[in-house]
């Protein structure tokens, strides 16, 4: 009986070591079979057919990109800064938008404030929010009217040392927006007075040490994906335990603008699991088996 039971338990390993083996076999396969195994390949991308002022506005995603840090702007207490002050210990959100725009980018930039009120994390302390306008006649005045206002709208007064509001002169801005890959194009306005500028809609993440991390695309901005890319950006050093691991599981998709889960990731950690699982029931099966055959030594000896 007793070599029935252990027969059967020993089968039963046998039958997880195959399992985990399965699952090592497949988190070694190359990321494109990975893809065409779990049905993940993406479709080909179609060829770029937009007229050419689309192109002019576009954003160019320049991932991993370094961005020039010494370029000179003013903020909104008219302080001639350089952009590299609000570099080298957090990451930054960086958006370029223009103050007196009347349509995108009020959108813009409600959508950014109400995405980070969502958030755990506060500007000054976690990261830093660097908004640049791209029109050069715009003044410190204006950035700092802007600012007030966009603070009251985020509701942490305490924070306000984490919010930058920017202006330059047109070749920085060029320099910075050519960096980012941010297009943007000078419009007359209705009046035939004000410049307008026809741009696209995007918030960057980048990290400590200026290189451009993520884009998100549009005016609004999903709270967890924010989340995910400051930890992501900050290299761990903000947010919890939790907030790493899922990092893990999650990751920035540049074609889709957000975090995926990654079901390879979430295998591999399963394989890992299994594994330690395997190694916790064998050590513990064979001690098991070790003092039964003391026991039943020391019974023979006995009887």
């Amino acid at each position: 009986m007793q070599r029935g039971a252990t027969g059967r338990r020993w089968a039963r390993v046998a039958g997880l070591v195959i399992a985990c083996a399965f699952v090592c076999f497949c988190s070694a396969l190359p990321a494109h079979a990975q893809s065409q195994w779990f049905g993940l390949q993406k479709p080909g991308t179609p060829a770029d057919q937009q007229p050419l002022l689309l192109k002019k506005i576009s954003i160019q995603q320049r991932l991993n990109t370094q961005i020039p840090l010494n370029l000179e702007f003013r903020d909104e207490t008219g302080k001639l800064v350089h952009l590299g002050d609000y570099f080298g210990k957090r990451p930054v959100v960086l958006s370029l938008v223009y103050y007196q725009c009347k349509i995108l980018c009020p959108e813009e930039i409600d959508g950014l404030v109400g995405a980070l009120e969502m958030l755990k994390f506060n500007p000054g302390r976690d990261f830093d929010v660097v908004l640049v306008s791209i029109d050069a006649t715009e003044t410190p005045e204006i950035a700092a009217r802007e600012k007030a206002f966009y603070m009251k709208r985020y509701g942490r007064p305490q924070t306000a040392n984490g919010w930058h509001f920017l202006t330059g002169q047109e070749p920085t801005i060029r320099a910075l927006a050519s960096a980012v890959g941010f297009g943007y194009v000078p419009m007359q306005g209705p009046d035939g007075k004000m410049t307008q500028f026809a741009h696209a809609s995007a918030v960057e993440l980048v990290t400590p040490e200026g290189r451009l991390a993520q884009y998100y695309l549009g005016v609004e901005f999903s709270p967890k994906d924010l989340q995910l890319g400051l930890v992501e950006a900050s290299h761990g050093t903000i947010g919890s335990l939790v907030d790493n691991m899922l990092t893990y599981c999650y990751q920035y998709d540049p074609a889709m603008n957000r975090h995926t889960l990654l079901y390879v990731r979430i295998i591999q950690a399963g394989g890992v699991l299994t594994f330690l699982f395997l190694v916790t029931f064998l050590v513990v099966n064979f001690r098991r088996d070790i003092r039964e055959a003391r026991e039943q030594k020391t019974q023979l000896a006995n009887g």
